[in-house]
């Protein structure tokens, strides 16, 4: 069983920076965990879960556009973990934060960590 956990979240204000870890848990994956797609995504109160930063198995990345230049997704396949740097942080980056690993039909969530920023 995979199981993703989030970490790094908390309260900072706007303009500060957080860093989002997501480890994984399971021997058996952690041999095949460079093979996954990483993702972070977002989920902010009424609103729907959105696609944040994603990083393949090839190490290329990809942003939703509001938070390209402040963002920064990273993985080292030798911790077993993806990363997920914030900086500049807005208001609007509020919500819980989940991490997803994915490769073909397998699919895996963490729990998701909170970050709120305030104005």
């Amino acid at each position: 069983q995979v199981q993703l956990v989030e970490s790094g979240g908390g309260l900072v204000q706007a303009g500060g920076s957080l860093r989002l870890s997501c480890a994984h848990s399971g021997r058996i994956f952690r041999s095949i965990f460079s093979l996954y797609a990483m993702g972070w995504y977002r989920q902010a109160p009424g609103k729907q879960r959105e696609l944040v930063a994603v990083i393949t198995s090839g190490g290329n990345t990809n942003y939703t556009d509001s938070v390209k230049g402040r963002f920064t997704i990273s993985r080292d396949n030798a911790k077993n973990t993806v990363y997920l740097q914030m900086n500049g942080l807005k208001p609007e980056d509020t919500a819980v934060y989940y991490c997803r690993a994915s490769r073909g039909g397998d699919d895996y969530w963490g729990q998701g960590t909170q970050v709120t920023v305030s104005s």
